[in-house]
């Protein structure tokens, strides 16, 4: 398999990773509300410190889920839904390959003659 058709199994991996943290899952559902946030403001009711925000939101950035972006002398984070809706459309595809074959082994088990 060369490095070309591992591509987008690798994003799909990143985006996967970064989502399988719960601290970073609290971060996006933060964001999600479409508000931008400073480091400060995702950190305050938590007990998380500034700096561990940065690393959970660095991943989320390097996942596309998340974008930085600096104003003034504080840098402000909003989400971006589009990686999460195509690995949701991937998710949905997967799942209707699994039905159609588990529907083929049912088919066989039973017998049914029309598959």
């Amino acid at each position: 398999m060369s490095s070309r058709s591992l591509r987008p199994v690798r994003e799909k991996a990143v985006i996967f990773a970064a989502l399988g943290d719960e601290t970073r899952l609290l971060l996006l559902a933060k964001l999600s509300s479409g508000t931008r946030y400073s480091i400060g403001e995702l950190t305050e009711g938590t007990k998380l410190t500034r700096q561990a925000v940065t690393k959970h939101l660095r991943v989320l950035e390097k996942a596309r889920i998340v974008h930085g972006r600096h104003v003034g002398r504080q840098s402000l984070f909003e989400f971006d839904p589009k990686p999460v809706n195509e690995m949701r459309e991937y998710l949905e595809s997967v799942s209707k390959a699994w039905d159609s074959a588990l529907g083929r082994l049912k088919s066989f088990v039973e017998g049914d003659p029309a598959q």
